[in-house]
């Protein structure tokens, strides 16, 4: 790597963590940059997955006391179902050719960034439901149900990932879950089994770039607890708008590229 590509990818790893930390969308930026830098398309997005899991284990610890109140079967389920389909996911991904990924690349990224777009409509819709008094029934029906999806929801994780946490809060809605901060706690959780399960098969099958993964742990650990506070002294809005355009850009220039 030249000294260049060192501050480019540190940057981009700071500016990924706080992303994550306060709107989503850090592997928009994370990813791009490790491809334009050189690391092969699989490659870079199972180093982004590395670089930025440490930041998603660490909001969960925020969210104890809403994780506290979750049903521990709909935990052990959920949860069982995520690890699954986490490994399933990256394991697809580790079979898929260089090829192949770089063509589906610009849709995943469509999908991730449509999927973000529409993230702020459904939750403000989910969170309009939020009936804290009312008890949520308990259905092994309903259960099963929202298990096979958040199984699809964690194969998708695991291959690419982006956008999953608006599809899990549009599940657990479905389920009957109707506390916005104790849905939040739940897929944040879920993301963390996702991405953990993929990120150890991905060390596994030696698909880690390591000197960039390190750099951009770091990165995003700095972003994460750091310029996180920064960041939300900016509107909302404004940062989701920036997430936004990167994502269609990002997209635009990998069709174009394509």
């Amino acid at each position: 790597m030249t000294i260049l590509q060192i501050c480019v990818l540190f940057v981009a790893a700071i500016l990924g963590g706080t992303l994550n930390s306060v709107a989503g969308g850090g592997s928009f930026i994370t990813f791009p940059v490790l491809l334009f830098t050189g690391v092969p398309p699989i490659n870079a997005n199972a180093t982004s997955t590395v670089a930025l899991w440490p930041g998603s284990v660490a909001s969960t610890g925020a969210y104890r006391e809403e994780l506290a109140k979750q049903e521990r079967t709909r935990l052990l389920v959920l949860g069982g179902t995520s690890l699954v389909g986490g490994v399933l996911g990256a394991l697809l991904l580790l079979r898929t050719s260089q090829t192949t990924f770089v063509r589906l690349v610009p849709y995943l990224l469509l999908m991730a960034t449509l999927l973000f777009a529409f993230s702020g409509p459904i939750t403000n819709r989910l969170r309009r439901r939020n009936v804290e008094t009312k008890k949520e029934r308990f259905s092994w029906s309903g259960l099963v149900g929202i298990a096979l999806l958040q199984l699809v929801i964690a194969i998708y994780g695991g291959y690419f990932g982006g956008g999953i946490g608006i599809l899990m809060l549009a599940t657990l809605g479905l389920m009957g879950m109707e506390n916005i901060h104790e849905m939040n706690a739940l897929k944040t959780l879920l993301t963390s089994f996702i991405n953990g399960v993929a990120v150890i098969t991905f060390i596994i099958a030696g698909a880690v770039v390591w000197l960039q993964a390190i750099l951009m742990v770091a990165g995003a650990i700095i972003g994460g607890y750091g310029g996180a506070y920064f960041a939300r002294q900016i509107d909302p809005r404004l940062v989701r708008g920036f997430v936004i355009l990167v994502g269609i850009t990002m997209t635009i220039y990998f069709f174009l590229r394509g």
